[in-house]
Order: C-alpha cells, then sequence, then structure tokens
C-alpha cells in the first residue's frame, strides 16, 4: 500500500463500518482491521467519518454572464471545492459569441486542464445561435460531452430555446443517450412582471424575487418533462427551489419519466427573507430564494428520493459586481458561491438536524451524481477499484462559515450565520492530500479532465 487510513468509520449509501483503508496508485485497494503497514504513509482518521468525495455537477467557473465573469476561475474555483470535500466539478460549457461547439470545448479545456486541483467533467450550453450544429452533438458525445443545458429563460441574452428547439434538441440527444439539463422557468410570466415592477419603481433585490415565482418554475418544470419524454431522452431539471417545482416532478417520476432533479444547498437553508437586507443583492440567484416552506419540501423531496442529487451552481460574483445592480435589480449579476460549503451543509444542517439520513446525504453528494452524470464507479463510492477521492469529517468540528474561513475569491459569504457541526479536515483526491485542517495543499492542474459515458439504463439506490 501507498497510504493507509487508520481509524476510520466509513460511511457509504448502505452501511456505516469501521476499518483501515488502503490505497494503492490512487485507487482504494483494500480495507481491513488493522492492516499491515508496512512502511505506507498513515492517515489517522482519529474515529473521523470518512465518505466519497462530493460530485458537483453544476459549477460556472470563469463564467460570463449578465457583462461580467463570475469571480473563480478553474484554479481558485476548484481550490475553494477541494477545501469543503468536493473532488469532482462538472462546469457548463458556454460557448462565446460565433463560436461552434467542438470549438468552446476545446477553449474550456484549454483554459482549464492548467488550472484545475480537482478532476473535472464538462456539460455543453445549446445556444439559440448554435441549434444549427445538432449533427455535433454525437461527436460531442465521442469526446467525453452527453450531456447538454438547455434554457427556457434568459430570451433577451440569447439563451432561451422556444418549445419547438428544446424538442429538437432533445430528440438528438436522446438518439445518443445522452442528457438533457434543463433551466426551467417560464420566461413570459417573468418578463411580464419584471416589466410591471420596473415601471412600478420597485428597483430593489427583492424584487428580483418577486418577479420569479415559484408557479413560473412549476410550469415550467412541467413543460419540460413532457417535452422530454416525448422526445425519449432523460432530464434533469437544475437547481430546483421551490415545493411547486418539487410537486411537477413527483408527478412526472409517477408517470414513469426519466427525469430527476438537484436541489442546491442555498435552497435548503436559505430563505427570501435575506432580500430585506442591505446587502440582499448578494443572494440574487436565478431561481431565486423561496420561503420556509419551499425549505421543508426541498428536504422532503430528498428523504424520498425524488430529488436524486445536490450541486452547488456556483457562480459567484464579489460585491463590486454585485454592486453594478445596486439601483436595478434586473443588472444584479445572478450567482452565489456553493461547491465548497455543500459537503458541511449538508452534514451539519441535514444529518445533523435529523432531515435526512447519513445514506441519504451519500446518495445525493456523491453516488447518485456519479451513477446519472457517467462517472460510476470510478467515483462517487469507495469500492475496491474505485479512485481514492474522499473526506474526513471530523463530527464535532464546528466552523462559522464567514468569508475568512472560505476559499471562493469573494469578499463576503452568503452563510457568514451559520456555523457548521461537522466539518471536514482532510481531503485526498486519487490518493493525493489536497486539504488538511483548512489549507489547501493540494496543486493547481493536477486535476483530470473526465470523459464521460452515460449508461443506457441507470439504476438508483
Amino acid at each position: 500500500m501507498d497510504k493507509i487510513v487508520i481509524n476510520a468509520r466509513v460511511a457509504t449509501e448502505t452501511d456505516v463500518f469501521e476499518a483501515d483503508i488502503g490505497i494503492r496508485d490512487g485507487k482504494i485497494a483494500a480495507y481491513s482491521h488493522h492492516m499491515p503497514l508496512d512502511g505506507a504513509e498513515t492517515i489517522d482518521a482519529k474515529g473521523g467519518l470518512v465518505v466519497p468525495g462530493v460530485i458537483d455537477a453544476h459549477t460556472h467557473m470563469d463564467f460570463p454572464f449578465m457583462g461580467t465573469t463570475s469571480a473563480d476561475d478553474f484554479g481558485s474555483g476548484t481550490v475553494a471545492a477541494a477545501c469543503g470535500g468536493t473532488t469532482a466539478i462538472i462546469d457548463f460549457i458556454l460557448p462565446k459569441q460565433s463560436q461552434s461547439l467542438l470549438e468552446a470545448l476545446h477553449d474550456y479545456r484549454s483554459r482549464a486542464d492548467p488550472l484545475v486541483a480537482v478532476d473535472y467533467g464538462l456539460h455543453m450550453i445549446f445556444k439559440q445561435e448554435n441549434l444549427t450544429e445538432l449533427e455535433s452533438v454525437p461527436q460531442l458525445v465521442k469526446e467525453g460531452i452527453p450531456s447538454f443545458k438547455l434554457f427556457m429563460t434568459y430570451r433577451r441574452e440569447g439563451l432561451m430555446l422556444d418549445d419547438k428547439s428544446l424538442f429538437k434538441v432533445m430528440k438528438k440527444v436522446g438518439q445518443t443517450h445522452g442528457l438533457v439539463a434543463i433551466h426551467a422557468e417560464n420566461n413570459g410570466i417573468i418578463e411580464n412582471l419584471v416589466e410591471t415592477n420596473l415601471e412600478a419603481g420597485n428597483f430593489s433585490a427583492k424584487y428580483h424575487a418577486l418577479s420569479k415565482p415559484s408557479l413560473a418554475e412549476a410550469e415550467a418544470v412541467g413543460r419540460a418533462a413532457h417535452l422530454a419524454h416525448a422526445a425519449g431522452v432523460r432530464s434533469y431539471i437544475v437547481h430546483l427551489s421551490s415545493a411547486y417545482g418539487a410537486e411537477a416532478i413527483e408527478y412526472a417520476q409517477s408517470r414513469g419519466y426519466d427525469i430527476f432533479a438537484e436541489t442546491c444547498p442555498h435552497y435548503l437553508v436559505l430563505t427570501d427573507e435575506v432580500y430585506e437586507r442591505p446587502d440582499g443583492r448578494n443572494f440574487v440567484m436565478s431561481p431565486p430564494l423561496r420561503s420556509k416552506r419551499d425549505c421543508a419540501s426541498l428536504w422532503d423531496g430528498i428523504s424520498s428520493g425524488s430529488i436524486q442529487t445536490i450541486g452547488s451552481d456556483h457562480c459567484p460574483f464579489n460585491s463590486q459586481q454585485k454592486d453594478y445592480g445596486k439601483g436595478d435589480f434586473t443588472k444584479i449579476p445572478n450567482g452565489v458561491p456553493g461547491t465548497e460549503t455543500i459537503l458541511p451543509l449538508m452534514f451539519s444542517e441535514g444529518v445533523r438536524k435529523n432531515r435526512i439520513t447519513i445514506f441519504d446525504m451519500v446518495r445525493v453528494t456523491s453516488s447518485n451524481p456519479a451513477r446519472r452524470f457517467g462517472l460510476y464507479p470510478r467515483k462517487g463510492c469507495l469500492i475496491i477499484g474505485s479512485d481514492a477521492d474522499l473526506a474526513i469529517i471530523d463530527t464535532s468540528k464546528r466552523v462559522r462559515l464567514t468569508a475568512d474561513k472560505l476559499h471562493t475569491n469573494i469578499d463576503y459569504s452568503v452563510y457568514d450565520h451559520i456555523t457548521t457541526e461537522g466539518y471536514p479536515v482532510l481531503v485526498m483526491s486519487r490518493g493525493r492530500t489536497v486539504m488538511e485542517n483548512g489549507e489547501f495543499v493540494g496543486k493547481k492542474g493536477a486535476g483530470e479532465f473526465l470523459p464521460r459515458e452515460l449508461e443506457e439504463d441507470i439504476t438508483l439506490r
């Protein structure tokens, strides 16, 4: 063995057990009680909880949006990921103006490969102008990009596809056994309410939320589900935020549709009350934050299995960038950080508070994303032969999530009022220690690109 993690309590999606973990060539090689050390490097888990590294399938590093670019590039963003127990991300490619899909893929690879501190994959965004490139879909799938994001809103930004275009892309992706990821909000409702609020002189951050009601999400989720089912493609609703949206997902699943939903930690632990704060614009994202009832419904969805993955939608903007919308909520760059805080929040706010079980947590943060996005069993589990991607959680460690404790490249924290109980103290990526006691000890550029291939049939636990 190269390394041995001793005194570990290992949590999987089905079991918790005590063992020493042997690691060889960056992979899980053996489990044993009192494993012979034989000169291997020893890491003492000291009874800490060892879990598979988080797979964050929804990030936006170095992402151009609303006249600016997200504050984290692939270097700072994946350092933050590593420091929170996230050992793989899947980022979204946004093609530049007049850039082909394949050119955009190579552009993103050239920017990410020298910087990533953990392993990464990529999804492709289909914009209106790229609809002529449907024949590129099979080639992108061969290049390891089997998932494609479609927008049902952001018409003015050139991202929105109408129903005919959505259906056309869905059919093509379905022919390759790929996956469509859908930002589901009803654009007509949103544009109408935005115009009404601006005409009434309502410019503060709370009107961003009031212009994007939960029924706008629910309507679009239902429509997306039916379109995808008719097109014969599996579908994934990103950043589900509301009880109404969750009901739409459950209805589609009850009809046998191959659809699953992700939610994000901010929709589980924050509410729309923050928009009344002087810094309310720092919390602006789309969809917006909702009520306590919505938070509870989303936790229930994780427990019941209708919500199958957690993603961060990590798209941070610093306070100066957020101030672009100080006098007009439509100019606030949409997005918040999150890849570093998935594991601490899901353990502390979920498991510790008995909202979900430890098995639920492992499923939605690791094993389900790995299965759904074509990474299992290399990632998302700690079985013999899988990558030694793991986090050791000190279950009693308390950390207040203030900006100085986090590693994302912004000057505030949306979670600064939360003190987590249970925090990762060591993180490994392919057997390399990348974080220890809150400090990044890995190397930028050491992460690898993860070409993905989706199974035709996916069985989830």
